[in-house]
């Protein structure tokens, strides 16, 4: 009774703390929520993939002030938008090399070298990517995609636990199934509904679409922190969160998407 009292709460925190810095009328309240969760999330990191050294942190420092500082204070764009396009080509690139190691390894390799691309492109490039999102768009398209994160994940487990029969990556997460995967993707969809109206930021087409990206790459984003942890023979990334685990275990799946939610806004920028 404790230990679900406990989940709930921190459960309750965190949704709490992300709605109300999306919701606020300033965008210094996530910027900084932001800041802080991404060096947490690179702490928990780093310990997965046994990293010790200051210089991911050096690099998510700067990338973040760049990005996110010189943009909503400075209201400085020259050269951004050239910088983005190109850390979005290199940060989609990484994580499509990551899909490419889910699939056809048993293991991922993590040389020095790759250790520092990861964390540079797949965990600091996914926080500053969900920055931009929010303040190049909107807070309220990012805060739409956090709950579609938290529908389909909690749709997958539900229609997992209850109707799931065929695994869907049985040696890296044995409770994911494909009807899971289908009944969360469903409900996704659903929600894409009642958040293209109540929002009022995308319409109902592009709020569907979004919610398949999201499904899918949080998914994926999923099984591969799951990987992850497989590897260094842990449950969780961290305990900051009782009864949840570590902070990257609830953001894995909207780090691992927030890129190709970009690119997604983006070309559906250019092309409206």
């Amino acid at each position: 009774m404790k230990d679900m009292l406990l989940r709930s709460l921190s459960g309750l925190l965190y949704v709490v703390l992300l709605v109300i810095a999306l919701t606020l009328n300033t965008p210094h309240a996530f910027t900084i929520l932001f800041f802080v969760f991404g060096l947490l999330s690179l702490y928990e990191f780093n310990k997965l993939i046994q990293l010790k050294s200051g210089i991911p942190y050096f690099i998510f420092i700067i990338l973040y002030l760049v990005f996110g500082y010189w943009q909503m204070v400075l209201d400085a764009d020259t050269g951004l938008d050239e910088a983005i396009q190109i850390l979005t080509v290199i940060t989609i690139f990484v994580n499509l090399f990551l899909i490419k190691d889910l699939f056809s390894r048993k293991t991922i390799p993590l040389f020095v070298t790759k250790r520092f691309i990861i964390t540079t492109f797949y965990l600091s490039s996914g926080f500053v990517f969900a920055i931009l999102i929010a303040n190049v768009f909107s807070p309220k398209i990012l805060l739409g995609c956090f709950v579609l994160v938290w529908v389909n994940d909690s749709f997958a487990y539900l229609v997992g636990k209850n109707f799931g029969r065929q695994k869907l990556f049985e040696k890296i997460s044995p409770k994911k199934t494909v009807e899971g995967f289908l009944g969360g993707l469903f409900f996704a969809c659903i929600a894409s509904y009642f958040i293209a109206n109540y929002t009022a930021t995308l319409n109902f087409t592009n709020w569907l679409m979004l919610s398949i990206t999201v499904a899918v790459f949080g998914t994926l984003g999923d099984l591969i922190e799951s990987k992850f942890k497989r590897q260094a023979k842990v449950k969780d990334s961290g305990a900051i969160m009782p009864g949840h685990g570590g902070l990257l275990d609830r953001l894995d799946s909207i780090i691992f998407a927030s890129p190709f939610i970009y690119l997604f806004l983006r070309i559906l920028h250019y092309v409206s």
